[in-house]
């Protein structure tokens, strides 16, 4: 999915500007915020890796404070946030965390602090020593919620792609982020079971069906549907820039910018995508 415009806010205006920036790089205070979010969270992922789930082993530590968030925030101008894709696989999660991340970052006159966190390619790093188990999976939540919190608390727009099927582990997740008073956003991106397995983009669902994939999430494993998502995308039904015109209304709802409200994307600025291309 390459979209070719998305959009930020025009600090003049009030509302998110159709006109692209020059440079799709972020200014330097957003670079220099980066780098040091960056550098606290390096030791913070690891330790988030190894921790136990329900405990804190170690006695003898203590919390060392440092700036305030409101202080980080300001250096970033907008609060941070995180938004929990959660969704079978196939439905759109990838594609339109994707498409939102440059919506809020590369087209706009002031790009947006935003991370993205995908469940396949932390896969690749933080969560290489899990795999699909019950155990496995509320570990992988567990970790990548307490990483989105420290993303979240440093000003980042968390965009946090995971299946995540089971409801007490994406509770788990808001619970996390309730409990430091950081703002959450459930994404409920859906998709009829049949659509998504007419889409496979990775052959999985095809796999699972001959037996080659045990306990695939949708056919031999539940998939838990949100109850009251703050937010409900049908990819069957919406385009890509319909989709991420939902989640940016629901952020201006819950105002975590500066004095300002998002601009819609429109279908030619997508590029006509629609969420089939996986």
């Amino acid at each position: 999915l390459k979209p070719r415009a998305s959009k930020l806010c025009d600090p003049e205006t009030g509302s998110f500007s159709r006109n692209l920036s020059p440079s799709g790089h972020p200014p330097n205070a957003v670079c220099a915020t980066m780098v040091r979010v960056w550098s606290a969270l390096a030791f913070a992922i690891g330790a988030t890796a190894l921790a136990a789930p329900e405990e804190v082993k170690s006695t003898n530590i203590k919390f060392h404070e440092g700036l305030s968030r409101e202080d980080k925030w300001r250096s970033v101008g907008h609060k941070g946030i995180t938004l929990w894709m959660t969704g079978l696989s196939g439905s759109g999660k990838s594609t339109i965390s994707v498409a939102l991340e440059h919506a809020l970052v590369t087209r706009q006159p002031r790009p947006y602090f935003v991370y993205r966190l995908d469940g396949d390619n932390l896969r690749f790093g933080l969560n290489r020593d899990l795999g699909f188990s019950p155990a496995d999976r509320k570990e992988n939540v567990r970790r990548v919620s307490e990483v989105s919190r420290l993303f979240a608390e440093a000003g980042a727009i968390v965009i946090a792609g995971l299946i995540s099927p089971y409801a007490a582990d994406r509770h788990y997740a808001r619970e996390v982020h309730q409990n430091a008073s950081l703002p959450f956003l459930e994404v409920f991106v859906d998709a009829p079971l049949a659509t998504v397995e007419s889409r496979d983009p990775k052959g999985l669902y095809k796999k699972a069906r001959e037996g080659k994939i045990k306990g695939f999430t949708g056919i031999d494993a539940p998939y838990e549907r949100p109850e009251n998502p703050e937010v409900h995308i049908r990819t069957d039904q919406l385009s890509v820039s319909q989709s991420v015109n939902k989640i940016l209304e629901k952020l201006d709802e819950v105002g975590i910018h500066l004095q300002q409200e998002f601009r819609k994307v429109t279908e030619a600025e997508m590029g006509g995508e629609t969420c089939t291309n996986q």
